[in-house]
């Protein structure tokens, strides 16, 4: 199975694009927290390559900015190229976005970027007028799932 979950802040304005055929792109890295501290006591980030395509894209592109925390899914997805300089093959690894969330409001994400970190996730309201996450799938409102305690096999 091929499942990544994404919580980090946007390391640059994403910037849509458009491929040859008229299909929306937006590539963009994220900085994540690793989740553990290193010897000083110091948190170290990764830094994720991710790429979105059509209204995932225009949704990332219009609604966030450098330094906002976004909450992304998606698939690990990779590709082999041709170094210009070297001539040698690479492989990229990047992440395909299926669903984008909100992780905090505006007012936060302003605040807590301008202080410093790559550390706030929690997760609070979103922005007026706009709506709360944007996906891709057909079907992600499990509600109409009845969760009763009774009803689990275990």
């Amino acid at each position: 199975m091929n499942v990544v979950c994404l919580v980090g802040r946007l390391t640059a304005d994403p910037e849509l694009r458009q491929t040859p055929n008229g299909t929306n792109v937006c590539s963009f890295s994220v900085a994540v927290n690793r989740a553990f501290a290193n010897a000083n006591g110091e948190r170290q980030a990764d830094f994720i390559n991710c790429v979105a395509w059509r209204q995932t894209a225009e949704f990332i592109t219009r609604y966030f900015r450098k330094g906002q925390n976004i909450g992304l899914n998606g698939t690990i997805q990779t590709r082999t190229y041709q170094d210009k300089d070297t001539g040698k093959n690479r492989t990229a690894f990047e992440v395909v976005i299926n669903n984008a969330y909100f992780v905090e409001s505006k007012g936060t994400s302003q605040s807590s970027f301008s202080n410093g970190g790559f550390n706030n996730y929690q997760e609070t309201s979103k922005p007026a007028g706009i709506p709360a996450s944007f996906s891709t799938g057909e079907l992600d409102d499990f509600s109409s799932i009845a969760s009763d305690d009774g009803d689990l096999p275990f």
